[in-house]
């Protein structure tokens, strides 16, 4: 595996380029730095700020990771650039997978600000297998104009793998947050994708009191739409704690399972031990039958195929982020078994 390295700043010379093209940005696609994303965030952005610009220095960040394998058959990080407030220090090689690189992604200021727009790359080579998370919670702050947006591009080309599992939103009180991730897979690569969106600082009685939410995921094999799955919440139109949305819950997280479209014809079997493994990892140290929805530590899971065949995907709520994330990261371990033949890593958060 790569030594750990330093990230490389805008002026930095690329890395080696036998890593897999980047997947371009959607700010590169339309040509325009702040056009909406979603008609919902039109009105945000005819919005001023009374400081920095949309997209002026720290307010633009981006982050481009690209993997690719060595004639040993070890992933190498072969190309990493950083604008803040992103920053890259290097490789971690404790993935159970030998051959496998992971990345934690840091940055530095308190959250995403009213105007930030955030630009996020990660492209998978041939035989690849990557790990990609944060070192910490994304704190969404609070705002009273613009809106903050980041738009995520991964890719994964043949017998690839990707794991890219952040750890969760926070949506502070009047934010307005909108999450577009992209995936693009080779056939006969894989991919697990995770998002866990905590609705306020829960500890302070915050709960539900941003503005809008909306995250958006594509996933496309060989340039063919397969899934187009998104969650739109705002607290002013409809109560998101009604019956059917997310009930006594506050936390919401998801899993989405992307298998090689030669693994199609299993999946009503990985759903049952998805679904199983989420299961028994939100009744841990609960007797059946004795938690009900008003207990803190109740997590309520369930999985479901993707459409097109394009794999599973497996939804918790809980109370709190971390027993949403243990549910979640118990079906993401199950998961990797079968698509890897071991489980996720060890999470390396302080």
């Amino acid at each position: 595996m790569a030594a750990d390295s330093p990230g490389a700043s805008d002026d930095s010379p690329d890395r080696p380029s036998d890593g897999p093209p980047a997947p371009p940005s959607r700010r590169d696609r339309s040509g325009e730095a702040d056009e909406p994303p979603h008609p919902a965030f039109a009105d945000y952005a005819t919005e001023s700020l009374p400081a920095a610009a949309v997209g002026s220095p720290g307010k633009d960040g981006r982050l481009e990771l690209r993997f690719a394998v060595d004639e040993a058959g070890e992933t190498n990080l072969v190309r990493d650039l950083a604008r803040a407030p992103f920053h890259v220090s290097g490789t971690l090689g404790h993935d159970p997978l030998p051959e496998a690189e992971t990345v934690y992604v840091q940055s530095p200021t308190g959250g995403l600000a009213q105007g930030d727009r955030h630009a996020v790359e990660i492209a998978v080579g041939a035989d690849a297998v990557a790990h990609v998370s944060t070192q910490s919670s994304q704190k969404v702050l609070s705002m009273e104009r613009n809106y903050a947006a980041a738009d995520v591009s991964l890719s994964v080309d043949r017998n690839g793998h990707l794991d890219y599992v952040p750890e969760p939103a926070i949506l502070h009180e009047d934010s307005r947050f909108f999450q577009a991730i992209d995936l693009d897979l080779a056939t006969d690569a894989s991919a697990v994708v995770g998002d866990v969106v905590v609705p306020g600082r829960l500890a302070r009685g915050e709960r539900f009191d941003f503005e809008r939410y909306l995250s958006r995921l594509q996933v496309r094999r060989d340039g063919e739409l397969l899934v187009d799955d998104a969650t739109h919440l705002r607290p002013a139109d409809a109560d998101p704690s009604a019956a059917g949305v997310m009930g006594a819950f506050a936390v919401v997280g998801t899993l989405y399972v992307l298998v090689p479209e030669s693994e199609s014809d299993e999946l009503d079997d990985l759903s049952e031990r998805l679904h199983a493994a989420a299961t028994a990892a939100a009744e841990t140290g609960a007797a059946d039958g004795d938690r009900d929805d008003a207990d803190p530590d109740t997590v309520r899971a369930g999985a479901t195929r993707l459409p097109n065949d394009a794999g599973v995907v497996v939804r918790a709520l809980g109370h709190r982020a971390e027993t949403a994330t243990a549910a979640l990261r118990a079906a993401w371990d199950e998961a990797r078994i079968g698509l890897l033949g071991v489980g996720a890593p060890e999470s390396r958060r302080p």
